[in-house]
């Protein structure tokens, strides 16, 4: 009897091998391929892939450090000397240098770094601001749900928003200054003609400006702003508190109410 148990036990224990390796086996190339679908949705598509799990924590897109840290020192936050006829409150983008100018006067401004349209989907023009919203909630417009159908109908305000802490609307257009769930897109030609910033800058920058604020988008391939830094903009000029406490991202793919439903076509540049 003891021997066959001895024996019992010895197969017993080549069975759990084989099966952790047959698991291991099955489990990896899914989770390998989970990893690249995430990867793939981002890269093509110039929003944080909106599979649980695949958002940034609270604490990296409410930690200056940790978004500003990761940037190249010419995206950063900064004062500097700017020459322009523009009045004193007005935004300037520099599309081609991904660069974003808020006019203090005085011959100086405060420098963004942005992430913009990617090929294709770049513009230029005068627009106002004619919204302003906290946490936004999301709605992808119609041509974009036609382009990429997959995409959900609502996303509610929060961490995995692809608008991000802020949003500032552009007259009657789709377009928008707005936050984003992936500061790693800062400094590229990524959207389909939003300018996104940091969290973090994005609500320094909504704490600057007031709806029927002036904004100067340049064209990718005119003339770009030459400027020289000065300093961390926190320095030169306070604004209002910060980033106000997110909502839990929502999505869902019932039909909705379209926010800015307005084709490109017909957007006053």
């Amino acid at each position: 009897m003891t021997q066959q148990s001895l024996v019992s036990r010895r197969l017993s224990s080549r069975a759990t091998r084989t099966f952790a390796l047959v698991s291991v086996l099955f489990v990896t190339p899914f989770i390998a391929t989970s990893s690249a679908n995430a990867q793939v949705y981002t890269r093509a598509f110039g929003y944080a892939s909106t599979e649980p799990g695949a958002f940034p924590t609270d604490g990296v897109l409410n930690d200056p450090a940790t978004e500003d840290g990761a940037l190249p020192a010419r995206l950063r936050r900064t004062t500097v000397a700017l020459t322009t006829t523009e009045a004193p409150g007005t935004i300037i983008i520099d599309t081609g240098n991904t660069a974003l100018y808020y006019v203090l006067g005085g011959g100086r401004a405060i420098r963004y770094g942005v992430g913009v349209g990617r090929e294709g989907f770049t513009w230029s023009g005068v627009q106002t601001i004619s919204h302003k919203a906290e946490w936004p909630d999301w709605h992808p417009p119609a041509q974009m749900i036609k382009r990429q159908p997959y995409l959900p109908r609502f996303m509610a305000g929060g961490p995995g928003n692809p608008l991000g802490a802020r949003a500032m609307y552009l007259g009657a257009s789709e377009y928008r200054i707005h936050g984003t769930n992936d500061p790693s897109t800062i400094g590229k030609f990524v959207s389909s003609g939003c300018i996104r910033l940091t969290n973090e800058d994005v609500t320094d920058l909504f704490n600057r400006v007031n709806v029927g604020t002036k904004v100067v988008v340049l064209p990718k391939n005119g003339p770009h702003i030459a400027a020289r830094e000065l300093g961390p903009a926190a320095a030169e000029i306070s604004v209002r508190p910060g980033l106000t406490p997110a909502r839990p991202a929502v999505v869902t793919q019932r039909a909705g109410r379209q926010a800015m439903n307005i084709p490109v076509s017909s957007a006053q540049y």
